[in-house]
């Protein structure tokens, strides 16, 4: 590989650590369940993992509601086996990243706990966004902003004397208190978690809602609210993408979060070994992010645009562009991702033939998934994503192919998106169902035998996916995986650095790496000759008479 600063074309692979290994036999993933499986991912070809919240959480929002921030749920293990898990993966190769969530606690945290014990007017509420309600009686919110998961971002307390009283702020679930960041205790205090796994071997941090912490002072009402809450994709028009003009939002991307990151990076400094951030920000604007990119800030973020684009050969060649050219311009490197705990799995996306930016499951509502089509695209959207200069992440499960379940019974739905939409949206149950390791039926070796079932059902046609039965078939996607990111290591080519873009039919894309090497990426042309002077390294699919079909991708070396 073409870097020699590990972050900048490291293959991450995410564990959803609810979901992808039960050590213990309660039907939920622990560190335990982590800790058997890293002899696979060592030989998957990954360079580290982020691991999902293992904090202590009364999971309302699945540990994105963290009630303690340097510990361990013990539903998860102990902090011991945690500091095991950090040693053993580095000694099988693999660095560490945890997630951190910074923009709002637990409402069962110490701090909000006092808070509300305190009383209107303690400054122990200083620390979280407290406000008296609005109309006479104080019954109304404090203003009209909405929660990401549907209704308002208020909710009222009880105060100590029994009565109706302020109301808090919560941009996600009500259980999500939003910290106050211009508050002193709340800057310390996150330092103080850096340095406590930083201090006990962790590499790095994924930032939840990396885009947020501040808000506007005033807390002013949003017009135009319902298309400002979220970043939407960007579309097409006459050949150039095309965004909603940028203007400042009270409570995402505002400037001032910038001066968070600078602290914390110098806290990533300070080490011999550096650690590393890197952003969950929707940022509809590849400017914008770019900010968060500049030196004295975070080293990488997920590109959501790519996430998100269509398969269309143009748009995917402009996506790539601009998303290249921008974070150049600060020196960093593009980080592409197809799929993670938030969003449909990329390989039910792909299987659709409808033509319009997305990745939730409500945006795909009334259309029907192809899989084996979403199979034959995403054999090819990986080798493409693998490709491109710049690191990748693999969501738990892509590799074996795994599609959304869509078909959830309402009752297991966990998702707080599922109650506050008043059961209208189902959310991200369907990406986060337990992985399949082996046996032909349900729990598929997820847990010790004998265990409970896992949180959530597992399809009973998944026998096939299992990586037990993939692992000695070479036409499977395991085996694709396991190849590319083989390949990825051994070839000089790929990783960090640049590409051309070569001239190529429409319906197609491609471009070469220095030295000798070449993608090229049929997406929805007549077959594709392959240049000359190149031999076949990797092929998602099988060759017709030496050309590239639709829906393939091959990487190809000088021979």
């Amino acid at each position: 590989m073409a870097s020699g600063v590990w972050w900048r074309d490291a293959v991450i692979y995410q564990v959803y650590i609810r979901s992808f290994a039960d050590g213990d036999g309660d039907g939920l993933g622990d560190v335990a369940g982590i800790r058997s499986r890293l002899g696979y991912l060592a030989d998957l070809g990954v360079d580290a993992l982020w691991i999902n919240p293992w904090y202590p959480s009364p999971m309302a929002d699945a540990g994105y509601d963290v009630s303690d921030y340097r510990a361990v749920e013990p539903r998860f293990g102990t902090l011991e086996d945690a500091e095991a898990l950090v040693r053993e993966a580095h000694d099988v190769g693999l660095r560490v990243l945890l997630d951190v969530v910074p923009n709002h606690s637990s409402d069962q945290h110490p701090w909000f706990v006092e808070a509300v014990e305190a009383g209107p007017g303690s400054p122990l509420r200083d620390r979280y966004v407290f406000r008296p309600g609005g109309g006479p009686d104080g019954a109304e919110p404090p203003n009209q902003w909405r929660s990401v998961f549907g209704g308002p971002a208020w909710e009222r307390v009880v105060e100590p004397d029994g009565t109706p009283g302020e109301w808090y702020l919560h941009l996600f679930a009500p259980e999500q208190p939003d910290l106050n960041w211009e508050h002193p205790d709340v800057a310390a205090d996150f330092e103080k978690t850096l340095r406590f796994w930083f201090d006990r071997g962790v590499d790095g941090f994924r930032i939840d809602v990396a885009h947020s912490l501040v808000k506007e002072e005033g807390l002013p009402d949003v017009a135009d609210v319902a298309d400002l809450d979220w970043p939407r994709p960007p579309v097409e028009v006459d050949g150039r993408l095309q965004r909603a003009p940028w203007r400042p939002h009270p409570f995402w991307d505002r400037d001032e979060v910038h001066d968070v990151y600078r602290a914390w990076r110098q806290v990533a400094d300070s080490y011999a070994d550096p650690k590393v951030f890197v952003a969950e920000a929707w940022v509809d604007e590849p400017e914008r992010l770019a900010r968060y990119l500049r030196p004295d800030e975070l080293h990488t973020a997920f590109n959501f645009t790519y996430l998100q684009a269509t398969w269309d050969a143009g748009y995917l060649r402009r996506v790539i562009t601009e998303t290249l050219d921008e974070q150049g311009a600060v020196g960093a490197p593009a980080t592409w991702v197809l799929s993670n705990h938030d969003v449909v799995r990329h390989l039910s996306r792909l299987a659709r033939d409808r033509q319009a930016p997305g990745s939730s499951l409500e945006q795909l509502r009334g259309t029907t998934p192809d899989l084996d089509l979403g199979r034959r695209r995403s054999r090819a959207a990986v080798l493409l994503t693998l490709s491109l200069p710049g690191g990748a992440y693999v969501y738990q499960g892509e590799e074996l192919g795994l599609p959304e379940v869509e078909d959830l019974p309402d009752d297991v739905l966990q998702d707080p998106t599922w109650e506050r939409s008043g059961h209208t949206d189902r959310g991200r149950d369907g990406c986060r169902v337990p992985l399949p390791w082996s046996g032909d039926r349900p729990p598929y070796g997820f847990g010790p035998e004998g265990g409970a079932a896992p949180w959530l059902p597992q399809p009973d046609d998944w026998g096939p996916l299992t990586a037990e039965a993939q692992r000695d078939d070479p036409g499977s996607m395991l085996a694709l995986y396991r190849a590319a990111l083989h390949e990825r290591r051994a070839l000089p080519a790929l990783g960090d650095g640049g590409m051309a873009w070569l001239d190529l039919p429409d319906g197609a894309l491609g471009f070469t790496r220095d030295p000798g090497f070449a993608c090229l990426v049929n997406v929805s042309g007549d077959p594709l000759p392959l240049p000359a002077g190149y031999a076949v390294r990797l092929a998602s699919g099988p060759l017709d008479d030496g050309r590239l079909p639709r829906d393939r991708a091959v990487w190809l070396t000088r021979e």
